[in-house]
């Protein structure tokens, strides 16, 4: 991961800890952090970024509401 798209995923963190205030940080930051994880094969990078949240917001969303 190049220095861009750690800037990037550190800002999908940001905005998951806004949208979901009721998650504690280490709730939030272990959803990221497992759909960076699915990611790192990928070869085309562009779109990584926007992957991972939308990964992440649907597992917290899961666990969140239930």
């Amino acid at each position: 991961m190049n220095s861009a798209e750690a800037r990037q995923v550190s800002q999908v963190t940001t905005r998951l800890l806004t949208k979901f205030p009721t998650a504690s940080p280490e709730v939030v930051e272990s959803a990221v952090e497992e759909a960076v994880a699915h990611f790192t094969s990928g070869r085309i990078r562009d779109f990584v970024p926007l992957l991972i949240e939308r990964t992440a917001t649907a597992k917290l969303a899961s666990v969140i509401e239930t």
